[in-house]
C-alpha cells in the first residue's frame, strides 16, 4: 500500500505516530522557510509542514509541488501550535511534519479549483467530471448513494426478497416514452431496445415463482430532459406475489424510513407517511405530487364567482371550467411590481392571466372590509359582498392576498399548483430539513388524450382496475379507478406502483381500450399473456427512483448532481463527446445506412 493512514483520520491521540499518507495536493503555502500543503484524499484533508531543518530533501522537493499533484508523504503527527488550530477541519488540531516526499504523478493546471466553494460552469464540470468528482461534496454524494443502495440490499434481503438481474437488450415495447434502439448485426434489419423499465420481466418473475424480487435497475428513455430526468436513470425495482396494495406500501415505507434515519442526521420526517387519494390531492393542491411542508391549499369558488359581473369568471364557468385560488398570507401589501411578476409567472404556466385581490391589514375583520381596503384589477366588477364571500370561502383575512385563476380544470390546477410552490419558495414556508412523504392512491386508470381522441393509460396498462369499477371498463373507461399509487416527497414523485393484472382476458380488455390491435398485442405482449395462462399469482410492486431519492436526501433539485457521469440537458456527454458518429465499417456490419434530415 502507498499509505497506511487516510488523510482525514489523524487526531490528537495520534500525536507522535509515524504515518504515511498519499493523495492530491489541495493547496500549497510558502511561509518563509516553512512550506505547508493541504493533502486530500476521499476521507478529508490533513495539513503537512515541510521544515528544511527537519527534512531538507523533502522540503526542497515540496517547493515544486502544484495543485492536484499526486504525492506520498511520510512524517510524524504533531500538535499544532496554540492559535494555529483549524476548528473547521476534523484534523485541525494536528499536522504532519514531513520526513519523506515522493511525487507519484504530476498534473496540468486544473481547469477549476477542486473545492465546494468554486463556481464552475456546468458543461466544464461534466467535461472534466473526473476532476469534479474529487470535490468533497461529490465524494460525499457517492458515499451517500452507496449507503442508500446498501440499505436497500440489506433490508430487502431481510424481508425475503431475491435480487435478479434482467436483460438490457430486449424487445421494443411501449412504456410511455421513446425507446433507445440497438441494431442487431446477426439479425440484419432487426433491433433490440434498451428497457424503459423491467415491467414485463418482473411480472414474468412472479409467474416463475420468485415471489419477492428486487433489482437496482438501469432504465433508458429517449425523452426531453428536465432537472429530474436523464436519458438513463436508476430505480429500485421490486415485485411481490400474493399481496394487496397495503402490503407493498408497508414494505416501501419501512425501507424509506430506515434509509432516511440511517443516512441523514439533519433531516426530519413525519411517520407514518400521509395518505391522500388522487381526487383529494388534486382538490387541495392542484397536483398529484404535492409539497406538504406548507399549506396554501386551493379553494374552489366557481359558483360564487360565476354570479359576479366579471366576464372572465362568467366565461370560465359558462364553458364548464373552474375558478379556484389560494391565499398568500401577509402579502396584502404587495405592490404593482410584485403582482405583475406573479401574473407573468402564472402566464408562463399557461394562464391567460391572474386575478389578485389584496386585503388591507387596517381592516379589523372580513366583516368590516370597505372598498378602500381592497386592491384588485377586477375591483369594479366585483361587489364588496362578493369579495367578502371569496375571503370567507378561501379563508383570507385582512393583510392577505387572494390569488385566483379561471379556465379549464386542468389548466387551473396546473397554474395554481405551480404558483403555490412558487409562493411557498418566496415566503420561505418549506423547511429544507424536513421530508414530507405521502402516498397518493386511487388514480384514474385512463386519461383521455384530446389530440389523439383516445384513452391512454394514466400510469401503465398493466395495473388492475378496482373491483367495484370493473363495470365501467366497456361503458365509460374514464370513470375507472385503478389499484395504483405514487410515493411523493416535497413536491417530487419518488416512484409508482400498482397491483398488476394477472388474468389474460382482463389484460387483453385493457389493451383493446387503448386501441391496440390483436396483432400489436400478440407482437408486443404475447410472452406475458402466454405466461398468464400457466398459473400467474396475484402480484404487485413498485419502481422507485434511486437518483431522486439521493437528490432529495442531499437537498439537490437536479438528479444529475447525484449521478456519477450524467448527460447535459441535450442528452450529450461532454466527457466522452457522445453521442458521436461511428465508422463506416460498423454501419456496414450492422446493415445500417444514415439518412440525415433535410435542413
Amino acid at each position: 500500500m502507498y499509505k497506511d493512514t487516510n488523510c482525514g483520520d489523524p487526531r490528537e491521540s495520534n500525536v507522535g505516530d509515524q504515518i504515511t499518507v498519499a493523495g492530491w495536493v489541495h493547496r500549497r503555502r510558502d511561509h518563509g522557510n516553512l512550506i505547508f500543503i493541504d493533502l486530500r484524499d476521499r476521507s478529508g484533508l490533513v495539513q503537512v509542514v515541510f521544515n528544511p531543518g527537519y527534512a531538507e530533501k523533502a522540503h526542497d522537493l515540496a517547493g515544486s509541488l502544484r495543485s492536484e499533484w499526486v504525492v506520498q508523504i511520510t512524517g510524524k503527527v504533531v500538535a499544532r501550535l496554540p492559535g494555529a488550530e483549524n476548528p473547521d477541519l476534523p484534523t485541525g488540531t494536528i499536522e504532519l511534519s514531513a520526513t519523506d516526499l515522493v511525487v507519484l504523478n504530476r498534473a496540468l493546471t486544473p481547469p477549476f479549483e477542486v473545492s465546494d466553494d468554486a463556481e464552475i460552469e456546468a458543461n466544464t464540470r461534466l467535461k472534466y467530471r473526473f476532476m469534479d468528482l474529487r470535490r468533497p461534496k461529490m465524494q460525499a454524494m457517492l458515499k451517500t448513494r452507496h449507503k442508500v443502495t446498501h440499505i436497500m440490499w440489506d433490508y430487502l434481503t431481510e424481508q425475503g426478497f431475491t435480487q435478479v438481474e434482467t436483460p438490457i437488450l430486449i424487445k421494443s415495447t411501449p412504456e410511455g416514452a421513446r425507446d433507445y434502439v440497438v441494431p442487431s448485426r446477426v439479425h440484419p434489419g432487426d433491433f433490440y431496445a434498451l428497457p424503459q423499465s423491467p415491467q414485463q420481466l418482473k411480472q414474468l418473475l412472479m409467474v416463475s415463482g420468485v415471489e419477492r424480487y428486487f433489482q437496482i435497475a438501469r432504465c433508458f428513455r429517449d425523452e426531453d430532459l428536465r432537472a429530474d430526468r436523464q436519458p438513463e436513470h436508476t430505480q429500485l425495482d421490486l415485485e411481490m406475489s400474493f399481496v394487496h396494495q397495503d402490503d407493498v406500501m408497508a414494505v416501501v415505507e419501512e425501507l424509506y424510513t430506515r434509509i432516511v434515519n440511517e443516512t441523514s442526521s439533519h433531516m426530519t420526517m413525519t411517520e407514518p407517511f400521509t395518505r391522500l387519494t388522487y381526487a383529494e390531492s388534486m382538490e387541495r393542491f392542484g397536483t398529484d405530487k404535492p409539497d406538504l411542508r406548507f399549506g396554501l391549499e386551493l379553494t374552489t369558488i366557481t359558483e360564487t364567482a360565476a354570479n359576479s359581473d366579471a366576464r372572465v369568471f362568467q366565461s370560465a364557468a359558462g364553458s364548464g371550467g373552474s375558478i379556484r385560488g389560494f391565499v398568500a398570507p401577509g402579502c396584502g401589501n404587495y405592490g404593482r411590481r410584485q403582482t405583475d411578476n406573479l401574473t407573468e409567472f402564472a402566464k408562463s404556466s399557461g394562464a391567460q392571466g391572474l386575478v389578485f385581490i389584496a386585503l388591507d391589514e387596517s381592516a379589523t375583520s372580513i366583516e368590516e372590509l370597505e372598498n378602500d381596503h381592497i386592491k384588485s384589477p377586477l375591483k369594479k366588477f366585483l361587489s364588496l359582498d362578493t369579495i367578502k364571500q371569496f375571503a370567507t370561502e378561501m379563508g383570507a383575512k385582512p393583510g392577505d392576498l387572494m390569488l385566483i385563476v379561471a379556465g379549464t380544470e386542468k389548466l387551473v390546477n396546473t397554474v395554481l399548483s405551480n404558483l403555490r410552490n412558487e409562493m411557498g419558495r418566496r415566503l420561505e414556508l418549506a423547511d429544507d430539513n424536513r421530508l414530507e412523504f405521502a402516498w397518493v392512491t386511487d388514480f384514474p386508470l385512463f386519461d383521455w388524450d384530446e389530440d389523439l381522441q383516445k384513452y391512454e393509460p394514466a400510469h401503465h396498462v398493466f395495473s388492475t382496475p378496482k373491483p367495484e369499477h370493473m363495470e365501467y371498463l366497456d361503458t365509460d373507461p374514464g370513470k375507472v379507478i385503478g389499484t395504483l399509487w405514487d410515493l411523493v416527497c416535497n413536491g417530487s414523485e419518488m416512484g409508482s406502483g400498482s397491483i398488476r393484472i394477472h388474468d389474460k382476458d382482463l389484460q387483453t380488455r385493457l389493451f383493446n381500450i387503448i386501441g391496440y390491435t390483436e396483432d400489436q398485442i400478440a407482437d408486443r405482449f404475447g410472452q406475458l399473456l402466454t405466461a398468464f395462462t400457466y398459473g400467474a399469482p396475484p402480484h404487485g410492486g413498485m419502481g422507485l427512483g434511486l437518483d431522486r431519492l439521493v437528490a432529495i436526501l442531499l437537498g439537490e433539485t437536479a438528479i444529475r448532481e447525484v449521478i456519477a457521469f450524467p448527460k447535459t440537458q441535450s442528452a450529450f456527454d461532454p466527457l466522452f463527446e457522445a453521442p458521436s458518429p461511428i465508422e463506416d465499417q460498423q454501419l456496414e456490419d450492422l446493415h445500417v445506412r444514415i439518412v440525415m434530415p433535410k435542413t
